[in-house]
C-alpha cells in the first residue's frame, strides 16, 4: 500500500511539473514599436531620441521584467551602442516598455535594421526597426543652419546700420537746417555796414 501510495504521488507530481513546463512555455508575448520606428538620423551624429517598444501578453496586458535585446547591423549602414558595443539589453517596466538611445551611427549612408527580441520565461517574440542614415539631411540641415542664421545676422545688422545711418542723416539735415534757419535772420537782422571815409577838401588855385 505504502508503495503504492509513493508511486501515485509520484505520479501526480510529474503532472503537475509537465503541466507548469507546458503553461509557461505557451505564454505568448508580443512586440510592437511604440516610438521611433522609421526615424531618419545625419550619418556620423548621435541619436538624441529613443526607440522604444512594448511588450504585452496575449491579452495585451504589459509584460514585465521582460529581457528585451537590441542588435544593430554588423556592417553597412549601423552604429554603436553607448556602451560601445552592437547590441543592448534592456528590461522592461511596469508599463511593458524598454527603450534604448544614444546610438552612435556612422558615416555609411542606407537603413538600419535593428533586430528586437523579448524573452519572458519561455516565451519569445522578434521584430525588426527600420532606421535610416541620410547625407543629405546632414548637408541639408548644415547648409541650411549656417545660411540662415548668418542671413539672419547679417540682415538685422544692416537693418540696424540702415537705422542708425537715417537717424545719423536726419539729425544731420536738422543741425544743417537749424543752423541755415538760425543764420538767416542773424544775416537779416545785421544791415550791411558802410563805410564812409574822412571828407577832404583840396583847395587848389582858382
Amino acid at each position: 500500500m505504502a508503495t503504492l501510495g509513493i508511486t501515485r504521488w509520484r505520479s501526480l507530481l510529474c503532472c503537475a511539473l509537465t503541466w507548469a513546463v507546458q503553461s509557461n512555455a505557451s505564454v505568448i508575448v508580443q512586440l510592437k514599436v511604440v516610438e521611433g520606428e522609421g526615424m531618419e538620423h545625419h550619418t556620423g551624429s548621435r541619436a538624441t531620441r529613443g526607440l522604444t517598444v512594448q511588450v504585452t501578453d496575449e491579452t495585451g496586458k504589459p509584460v514585465q521584467n521582460a529581457a528585451v535585446s537590441f542588435r544593430l547591423p554588423d556592417a553597412g549602414a549601423t552604429g554603436v551602442f553607448s556602451s560601445g558595443l552592437r547590441t543592448e539589453i534592456v528590461n522592461t517596466g511596469p508599463d511593458g516598455r524598454a527603450t534604448v538611445w544614444g546610438m552612435r551611427w556612422n558615416n555609411t549612408a542606407g537603413p538600419v535594421e535593428i533586430r528586437i527580441t523579448a524573452v519572458k520565461d519561455q516565451a519569445r517574440a522578434g521584430i525588426v526597426s527600420t532606421q535610416y542614415l541620410s547625407d543629405a539631411v546632414a548637408e541639408a540641415a548644415v547648409k541650411a543652419g549656417g545660411e540662415g542664421e548668418f542671413k539672419a545676422s547679417h540682415k538685422g545688422h544692416s537693418k540696424w546700420l540702415w537705422l542708425a545711418a537715417a537717424a545719423g542723416g536726419a539729425a544731420a539735415a536738422g543741425m544743417a537746417f537749424g543752423r541755415s534757419r538760425g543764420a538767416s535772420p542773424a544775416a537779416a537782422s545785421a544791415p550791411a555796414g558802410i563805410s564812409i571815409g574822412s571828407p577832404s577838401i583840396n583847395v587848389g588855385h582858382p
